[in-house]
This record gives C-alpha cells, sequence and structure tokens, in this order.
C-alpha cells in the first residue's frame, strides 16, 4: 500500500480536517459584504440569521467541540460534559462587527484545527466514549464527525435564509427551487 493512502480512522480524520478547514472561508464568501438586510434575515421567532450563525460558530469554537473532546477524553463516560448554550453568542456577539467576528472564527478554527491533529497525533482512541447531558453515551469519532456536519448544516442553513428572502420574487420557478421549500 502506498504511504499516501489513508484508511480507516487516518481518513476519517483526514475527511473531517479537510470540512473543517473550508468552514471559515465558505462562511467568509458567504457573509462578506451581503446586503444588511439579508444579514440580519431568519426564518422566524428561535431562528438564526446568518449573522447570527456565525456567533453561534464561534460560541462553539470556544465551548463546544474541542472542550467536548478534551472531556471525553478525560472523563469518558465517568461524567456529563457541561451543557452547551445555543444561544450564548446573542449577547456576545451584540455590537460587533461582522469583519471582526469573521475574523476570531477564522483565528478560533485554527486554533481548533491544531488541537484536533494534536489530539489524533497523540494517537486517541476515536471510539473513547462520553456522556452528552441529553443525548448519553457518544464517541469521540461521533462528536468529531458532528462538528464537520454541524457546519455544513449551518452553510445550508445561511444559503436557505438568504434564498427565502426571494421567495415571492422567483414566481412560479419556486416549484423548482427545493431550498424554498423548506419550513423553519
Amino acid at each position: 500500500m502506498a504511504d499516501d493512502v489513508l484508511v480507516g480512522d487516518d481518513m476519517l480524520s483526514e475527511d473531517i480536517i479537510t470540512l473543517l478547514t473550508r468552514t471559515p472561508g465558505t462562511v467568509r464568501v458567504l457573509l462578506q459584504d451581503l446586503p444588511p438586510d439579508l444579514l440580519r434575515a431568519d426564518e422566524g421567532e428561535g431562528t438564526f440569521s446568518p449573522f447570527s450563525v456565525l456567533g453561534h460558530l464561534i460560541q462553539g469554537e470556544i465551548d463546544d467541540w474541542i472542550p467536548r473532546a478534551r472531556w471525553i477524553l478525560e472523563h469518558g463516560r465517568e461524567r456529563a460534559f457541561p451543557p452547551f448554550d445555543r444561544f450564548a453568542h446573542i449577547e456576545r456577539t451584540r455590537d460587533r462587527s461582522l469583519g471582526e467576528l469573521l475574523d476570531e472564527f477564522e483565528t478560533l478554527r485554527e486554533t481548533g484545527l491544531s488541537a484536533l491533529r494534536e489530539v489524533i497525533a497523540g494517537g486517541a482512541d476515536l471510539d473513547a466514549g462520553g456522556l452528552h447531558p441529553e443525548l448519553g453515551e457518544v464517541t469521540l469519532r461521533q462528536l468529531l464527525a458532528t462538528w464537520a456536519v454541524h457546519d455544513l448544516n449551518h452553510i445550508a442553513q445561511i444559503t436557505r435564509v438568504v434564498a427565502h428572502q426571494f421567495d415571492d420574487e422567483v414566481g412560479p420557478w419556486k416549484a423548482y427551487l427545493p431550498i424554498l421549500h423548506h419550513e423553519p
């Protein structure tokens, strides 16, 4: 087998790192220079605007992904990790500029990826178990895969929220636009 061929956990780790590496740039391209009415649009009460999605992604970098990975490796299934406040970003991002938040997300993600690479290089058992405060038993592998899919979910959310701002304007073409058929 060639040295550059990855298998098993190595392939999973590299796929996850590849996806996680792309998110800050993707979010920057989607949000930078977006008109304020699109940047702040949402899908109703309790939903996120594209700006809020960015704040939520930042909060995840601070309180969720790497802290939970470390928690799993340190505590296993002995103690559930602390709950994640999905709305903590609202107060934290109030009165901050989009550019500042985009830069912060890129910096935090680089730090998180560096920590993830250290965990993987250190031979962490991806099947190590932990306790989620609501979902019960989880593994490090599931957490890392969820991190990448969580990013993809919020990228889709950003595009969906922006697309919905043109819901009425597309007229009969709406029938061909599945992104407009989503209900929040």
